[in-house]
């Protein structure tokens, strides 16, 4: 009722049934002659008053406001009805570059999605009873902002699982908790570049980094990559020119072709990184699902003190939302970086990097990666038998290695894979097209096909459907 009559008093102002200056009745008296309580009638007065519709005088009385507030946006919008509106300032050169070049997918999930895991398989309830007892009785602390690099048992966890899993150097003191590989690399350039300066980008790469790159204002040089990984100009060729201030590498499972850099470039890349004053930035990607053979070691940890920045995320093992990824940096930078990371991002999200440290310290994180790769190894094996049996052997991108989360379906030189990934998507299937993945103009074309979130049985439907987008 007292909102009723808040509304009324209000209209009525509005329409100009109660002018300016009018006195409005003693709130005993109004609430006598409506047969209301006074509380109501007050509650509407002081709702008036706060939104500055009326004005109180002590020993006076309440009276209308000389000017209801929406008069003064319909004044507004009386002014810019009876004026020629004024463009508003629009989006920055780099800003329209930025959107020219989005490849960020509305879909994220479903065949043949690159890069997404099956969210499904997660152990939701194992994770869920660890939140949940967390959740009884949080230290404060926890539900406060983030300093220092995250949470210190989940730093531990995950310095204690690149030791055993990657062979990283480096102990939980080196260890800054983020919010995805995007953060981790914008940090990094915030801190360690300038605009104007150059980053060796493998060709294709990353979409992903280009963009960050381009809006720090950092140039970008294709290297070519091939079965070895990315390949470094001859020393004495001169191709080198000016030295990168960043190398960004993915080579325990380059991106997206899928090549193995060998020991050989892995050296090289250090040696030269080292003589040239540049920073190597190695993204481990996929580094955890390998279906045959042994792991590969980071780069990282092949020398002490290396100048790698290494980094890596759980959107692959555990799932995208959680947002959550990791560096590991030099000694020297680590404590920098910390401090700029509680300055850039006032992170948080504490909570969740302890119920993440509990699920790792607990050996269920190892659990799930072990079944993970067991699934996505035979979701791999029934796509590339449908390829070769439909497609042939070549069909396969010939740097594709036995892991990850997706396979490279090469294509003529003359196809349209752009136009092929959109029919497809219109067909409910969604693949990458392989030639947006390259920054030169030397490109090759293909379709980037997740098997990771595709059921066993869905796969065949799902790749008779591609093919008939093929065949159109």
């Amino acid at each position: 009722m007292n909102r009723s009559l808040y509304e009324c008093i209000r209209g009525a102002i509005l329409d100009g049934s109660l002018g300016p200056a009018t006195r409005l009745p003693p709130s005993r008296d109004l609430a006598a002659e409506l047969g209301l309580s006074r509380n109501t009638v007050m509650f509407a007065y002081e709702q008036l008053l706060a939104e500055g519709y009326v004005h109180a005088r002590t020993g006076s009385g309440t009276f209308v406001a000389a000017t209801a507030p929406e008069a003064y946006l319909n004044a507004v919008s009386a002014e810019a009805d009876a004026v020629q509106a004024q463009p508003m300032p629009g989006l920055s050169p780099r800003g329209l570059e930025l959107l020219a070049n989005a490849s960020a997918s509305p879909s994220q999930w479903g065949a043949f999605m690159p890069g997404v895991p099956d969210v499904t398989r997660f152990p939701h309830r194992r994770y869920a009873q660890i939140a949940a007892r967390l959740w009884q009785q949080p230290p404060p602390e926890w539900l406060s902002y983030c300093h220092g690099g995250g949470l210190p048992a989940l730093r531990e966890a995950v310095a204690t699982h690149l030791r055993v899993a990657r062979s990283v150097r480096c102990d939980a003191s080196q260890v800054l908790i983020t919010e995805g590989i995007h953060q981790a690399i914008d940090l990094v350039v915030r801190l360690l570049g300038m605009s104007g300066e150059q980053a060796w980008v493998e060709e294709p790469s990353y979409w992903g980094i280009r963009s960050l790159l381009q809006v720090s204002g950092i140039g970008m040089v294709p290297m070519p990559v091939d079965d070895e990984g990315l390949a470094l100009p001859a020393q004495g060729s001169g191709a080198a020119g000016p030295a990168p201030r960043f190398i960004f590498v993915t080579p325990s499972h380059q991106y997206p072709l899928g090549a193995v850099m060998s020991l050989t470039r892995r050296r090289a890349l250090l040696e030269f990184a080292r003589r040239r004053g540049s920073w190597i930035v190695e993204d481990d990607y996929d580094s955890e699902f390998r279906f045959s053979g042994q792991p590969i070691p980071s780069l990282q940890g092949m020398e002490p003190d290396a100048p790698v920045i290494y980094i890596g995320t759980f959107s692959k093992t555990l799932f995208p939302g959680l947002r959550m990824g990791y560096m590991v940096l030099p000694r020297s930078l680590a404590s920098a970086f910390q401090t700029a990371h509680s300055e850039l991002y006032r992170a948080g999200h504490l909570m969740t990097q302890a119920t993440v440290s509990e699920f790792m310290r607990a050996g269920d994180y190892a659990a799930h990666i072990r079944r993970m790769r067991l699934l996505y190894g035979r979701r791999r094996a029934i796509l590339a038998s449908l390829i070769e049996r439909y497609l042939g052997a070549g069909a396969l991108h010939a740097y594709g290695s036995n892991a990850g989360l997706h396979l490279v379906l090469r294509l003529p030189d003359d196809a349209d894979d752009v136009g092929i990934a959109n029919e497809a998507g219109r067909r409910g299937i969604l693949v990458r097209p392989l030639s947006r993945y390259f920054l030169g103009s030397a490109v090759q074309r293909g379709l980037l096909l997740g098997y990771a979130c595709v059921p066993e049985e869905r796969i065949g439907p799902a790749f008779e459907t591609l093919l008939g987008c093929l065949r159109a």
